[in-house]
């Protein structure tokens, strides 16, 4: 019996030509999918000038001192496809409102933010209709209850299959 030799498989020009080209395009397709996952996502951008909101910091703390100063308490819902707001005041008694603004933002994309009105509702209940995806929320509450200022909540929130728990 005779063993068949094998041939030898050479390392040409033409083996080195595919692999450059193969390695670049590898690094080419890497940098465009980076690039266009970094333009579609959160710009990072927090306030349009960063000098102007430092001029308005005192200001908004005074405001967020006085409001606390009330000794409201706001309670939020989220359940069965509804949110709902409501505020009470230091001993208990319903707050009135005329309207809430409540405006659900995404921590990392701006195409998810969505404003939504609540309604009038039994009591001093405020509602609207409306689901927001599962995750991480920041919700920014606007509640007008005849204040120089709207009464602002800011919290955030976790939504779970609909319900915040």
């Amino acid at each position: 019996m005779s063993a068949q030799p094998q041939k030898v498989r050479e390392f040409t020009g033409k083996h080195m030509l595919f692999t450059i080209v193969g390695f670049f395009a590898v690094v080419i397709a890497v940098n465009v999918t980076m690039a266009t996952l970094a333009s579609t996502s959160w710009t990072g951008l927090v306030v349009e000038n960063t000098y102007v909101a430092s001029q308005q910091f005192n200001q908004k703390a005074k405001e967020g001192r006085a409001q606390a100063a009330l000794g409201w308490t706001a309670k939020l819902t989220i359940a069965s496809g509804e949110v709902g707001y409501s505020l009470s005041d230091a001993t208990g008694k319903p707050v009135t409102l005329r309207a809430v603004k409540v405006l659900f933002r995404h921590p990392a994309y701006e195409a998810e933010d969505k404003v939504v009105i609540l309604a009038a509702g039994p009591g001093q209940e405020f509602s609207a209709r409306h689901t927001p995806k599962d995750g991480v929320w920041i919700v920014e509450i606007d509640a007008d209850a005849g204040l120089a200022e709207p009464y602002r909540d800011v919290r955030r929130i976790m939504i779970s299959k609909g319900t915040m728990p």
